[in-house]
């Protein structure tokens, strides 16, 4: 990530992709087992120039974290997990606030995926019109167990084919725009159709996550990481929902999202004629 040090120089960190063995044929989803008969459990994230890093970051932190064991006497299911952070090309990814990633695999030479995840932000509108982009999240996808989304990262499964006569969600800001990749609106933080998954905006991400690490892992394990990362919300105020939030508040980050909606209309719009 690239951040600044204390005099204001720029510092730069890496998010290393780790790599490991994946029978990437199309349609074939077989694992590959190590010596302790556990499977190899293939997680990617895909970045983007104007990725939000929370909708990235959030579920990283707890995905990655799917080896982790029931218990102290119980091994874990998943000992070969791998979390790839993946990039059209190995060159550094800045978000859209200047934080800036360093991916481990390009989509060359990522591996099949067994869970692959969309964030969203405001560099999805150019990422809408990138088809290797699309392309490489449709063909992942349409072999992945889990196709998965935060945020208006949603767009990008639809984009690919992904979402059409789906249940999803985005950014609640965003919603009205799903029936133009061909999904129907459900008015949830975490929406699952099938081997679908979306979530709402940046946070959800985070839900989401620990949904997935119950249904694989199981719920001892998925607590155990929530207690690990101490993640026990107690926000100061009680509106980061549009059923909760002031008129004003609304009001506001409507305004700030106009641009960014029409954007994202006129990308989608623009798919649809091709």
């Amino acid at each position: 990530m690239l951040g600044k040090d204390g005099q204001g120089r720029p510092q730069q960190l890496a998010i290393a992709a780790i790599g490991g063995k994946c029978d990437d044929r199309p349609g074939n989803r077989m694992h590959h087992f190590g010596g302790s008969g556990m499977a190899d459990f293939n997680i990617g994230f895909v970045i983007f120039p104007g990725i939000t890093q929370l909708d990235f970051t959030g579920p990283f932190e707890v995905l990655s974290r799917l080896s982790t064991p029931p218990s102290l006497t119980a091994p874990s299911r998943f000992p070969h997990v791998k979390t790839h952070v993946i990039a059209k090309n190995l060159e550094p990814v800045a978000s859209d606030r200047g934080l800036s990633f360093l991916p481990g695999q390009s989509f060359e030479t990522c591996p099949a995926l067994d869970l692959i995840c969309v964030p969203g932000g405001a560099g999805v509108v150019d990422a809408l019109d990138d088809a290797e982009t699309v392309d490489f999240i449709g063909h992942q996808g349409r072999q992945a167990q889990y196709a998965t989304s935060v945020c208006v990262g949603a767009f990008l499964l639809g984009a690919a084919g992904l979402l059409r006569g789906r249940r999803a969600t985005t950014h609640w800001a965003y919603t009205d725009l799903l029936p133009l990749v061909g999904a129907t609106h459900e008015k949830a933080r975490t929406v699952r159709d099938g081997n679908i998954i979306t979530s709402g905006g940046v946070t959800a991400g985070i839900d989401f996550a620990f949904t997935i690490i119950a249904e694989l892992a199981g719920g001892d394990v998925a607590r155990a990481i929530q207690l690990g990362i101490e993640y026990d919300p107690a926000p100061p105020f009680d509106g980061g929902h549009p059923d909760k939030a002031s008129e004003a508040a609304k009001a506001l980050m409507l305004q700030r999202n106009g641009a960014a909606h029409g954007g994202m209309r006129a990308a989608l719009e623009a798919l649809a004629l091709r």
